[in-house]
């Protein structure tokens, strides 16, 4: 396949609340556009986009899927992406590649949680939006409540291109305000019916008003009561749509394909070409930061923003070219690492790959056989290399321990887990030696079990689950001394080695020694050093590892014969066991800082509820509505946090997590720390 100019290419994502009908938007593009001639059902499991037996057994996008429309002599890249907060890094990736977006809403439900948090982060990008009303044949749709949330929530300039003609079942049709025509159902154009007149003039005047303001000769051409050429009108409103000065707002009801013809036409006449961006920065060999043109002149440069897993194809890498032309056969460079040979280069639509030479700039396509590549790598010629800046996905605010429950499939999990990381950024797998628990991470505790549902439909293991447990510490808040004494002489060669030690409190495990006028020879030193060190591994109390301990060799004994380092080890450890109780132990626990994002309106019920789990705050800072609060909280108190946390606010807060230091644990909940989480030796 030829490569397309770039000027005529959109790389174009849609976004939305889950269920406002993205995937079944998607098909009826790709059916109106000529792409197949059986539109594609979600509810039949036979869309383009959502092909996996994930998605059609859940009836919802799970995964980054790209699909071209061709229309004239344009190619429009759609990216669907599930709306979904459980999959979070699918929609990051896809912005870091997009030009436009749509951002489609359920009319009869209105602007959700999903429809702002999507709409803040193409905010957030400076990514130019259409509005797209979907269901507009649903009972209760109310046209004007729709257009109030939309710019109280989300845009105050947000401008009908279109006006819906009837709500639920009288909807029958809609006024393209661009081009002051009527669309009827079944798509044939018309008069505006007159009972819609003189609303479609008031919003075509608007629709003028916002023309006008985007150039001062046309400003000085509406004030003097000349008309607008139709390209004027176009480029003017594509000048405001770039520049984000205004939003468009269309209405339809895809599963009718009423208004997507319509949309279609706004995709290629309002939303920007890859080229407009003009250039990209990143950084050389060096360091230093460097600038590739969008231009099929450049040196050719790539962004991988997605890896796919396939049982056939193996790792598929979906890429944007953001300079000169990918060709099969030549070297490119990855991140600033060694090179590889591109050895296959497809265009892609769903879950199909055609084979190609080349992928000019500004378009999207998918390689494979590419080792240790994965989202976030740049690929770049080898002479000229650049590294554009990766997604910054998510860390985990959840985990369960997980095992397999065939011991034939413990050599199997590993690598599953790791293909499963591959494809989501946001899942991390860590195995904690303490606790003898396999943890898996995620970013909710639903996308934890769609991990585990993963694992028995696409590697055939069965895993249960059960809650994290917590990693305590042990330490110690007196001085105290002990004595250590290992001796056994029973004949020949025996053991004899005895000490006396300080143990303090300190910043960190340390050891030292006191020792005057040779009762313990230096040679044994370390010896002594290595039982410390070693019986620090499980405290007293509850067979937690013991920190914050400075253990000094005082004095001791030693035998010309029998005397020897295993003696004096075993003596170090000897001498702590003596000590510790002495030393006035307590259990320490992680204290992690946790930044706590939620609308303004619930940051009481989220303190509240803070304060039950012993929070410390540490700051609170408004932004734009937003409350970020800062808290330093136990980590025992945040297990199952982000599910108490949606709950709060109707899935709108987010947090994130990080360890800051140990701290004591209080001495109400002492006994039941030690009950509930002694480490069995």
């Amino acid at each position: 396949m030829a490569n397309f100019d770039a000027n005529k290419i959109r790389n174009i994502v849609f976004l939305g609340h889950q269920s406002a009908g993205k995937t079944s938007l998607l098909e009826s593009l790709y059916f109106v556009s000529g792409g197949t001639k059986n539109k594609g059902e979600v509810e039949k499991k036979n869309t383009v986009s959502d092909y996996t037996v994930e998605e059609q057994k859940r009836g919802a996008s799970l995964q980054t899927a790209v699909v071209p429309i061709y229309k004239d002599d344009y190619k429009i890249n759609i990216i669907d992406v599930p709306g979904n907060d459980d999959f979070v890094s699918e929609y990051l990736g896809a912005l870091a590649v997009v030009d436009g977006a749509v951002l489609v809403i359920d009319a009869s439900t209105g602007v959700q949680v999903g429809t702002i948090k999507h709409y803040n982060a193409l905010r957030r990008k400076g990514i130019p939006t259409i509005i797209f009303a979907n269901k507009m044949d649903k009972e209760g749709v109310d046209t004007e409540a729709v257009l109030v949330a939309i710019k109280e929530q989300l845009h105050k300039e947000a401008v009908c291109f279109a006006y819906p003609h009837g709500n639920g079942d009288s909807f029958n049709g809609y006024v393209d305000l661009v081009k002051n025509v009527y669309i009827a159902a079944d798509g044939k154009v018309g008069d505006i019916p007159s009972d819609l007149s003189n609303k479609a003039e008031e919003l075509h005047n608007v629709l003028l008003e916002e023309v006008a303001k985007t150039d001062d000769v046309l400003l000085e051409k509406f004030f003097g009561g000349e008309q607008f050429t139709n390209e004027e009108i176009i480029k003017a409103l594509k000048k405001g749509v770039s520049k984000s000065e205004f939003i468009p707002i269309f209405f339809g009801n895809v599963l009718k394909n009423i208004g997507v013809d319509t949309l279609l036409g706004a995709l290629i006449n309002f939303l920007p070409s890859p080229v407009e961006a003009g250039s990209k920065k990143g950084l050389d060999e060096s360091n230093k930061e460097t600038v590739r043109q969008i231009s099929e002149d450049e040196t050719v440069s790539a962004y991988v923003f997605k890896t796919l897993v396939d049982p056939y194809s193996g790792v598929i890498n979906l890429v944007k070219v953001v300079s000169g032309v990918l060709r099969t056969g030549e070297d490119v460079a990855v991140d600033n690492n060694g090179s590889q040979r591109v050895s296959m280069l497809n265009s892609v639509s769903g879950k199909t790959l055609s084979s190609t030479t080349e992928l000019g700039v500004g378009d999207i396509g998918a390689i494979t056989r590419l080792d240790g590549v994965s989202s976030g790598m740049t690929l770049s010629s080898p002479k000229n290399k650049i590294v554009y800046p990766a997604v910054g996905y998510p860390a985990a605010v959840i985990f369960k321990a997980i095992s397999v429950a065939n011991k034939n499939d413990e050599s199997k999990i590993g690598p599953s887990l790791s293909k499963i990381q591959l494809e989501d950024p946001c899942v991390e797998v860590k195995r904690n030696n303490e606790t003898r628990q396999l943890l898996l991470g995620g970013v909710s505790d639903s996308h934890i079990n769609y991990v585990i549902e993963k694992l028995k439909n696409n590697y055939k293991i069965e895993v249960s689950s059960e809650p994290m447990k917590v990693v305590y510490r042990e330490s110690i808040k007196a001085t105290a001394e002990g004595d250590g004494r290992y001796v056994k002489q029973s004949g020949g060669s025996g053991f004899y080695g005895v000490v006396k030690m300080r143990f303090e409190p300190a910043e960190e495990n340390v050891f030292a020694e006191e020792v005057f006028g040779g009762a313990v020879p230096k040679n044994y030193f370390p010896a002594v050093e290595k039982g410390f060190f070693e019986v620090l591994n499980t405290g007293l109390l509850a067979g937690f590892p013991v920190i914050g301990v400075k253990g000094v060799l005082v004095d001791g004994k030693y035998h010309p014969v029998d005397s020897n380092e295993q003696a004096f080890r075993m003596a170090g450890i000897l001498a702590f066991k003596d000590a510790y109780m002495k030393c006035k132990p307590i259990i320490l626990e992680p204290i992690m800082r946790v930044h706590v994002i939620v609308p303004s309106q619930y940051t009481g019920d989220v303190m509240s509820d803070l304060n039950t789990r012993r929070a410390r705050i540490q700051n609170m800072e408004e932004h734009e509505g937003m409350q970020d609060i800062e808290a330093l909280v136990p980590e025992a108190e945040i297990v199952d946090y982000v599910t108490q946390l949606k709950s709060i606010t109707q899935a709108s807060g987010n947090f994130t997590r990080e360890f800051v230091s140990y701290e004591e644990v209080p001495e109400y909940l002492k006994e039941k720390v030690i009950r509930e989480n002694r480490i069995d030796q």
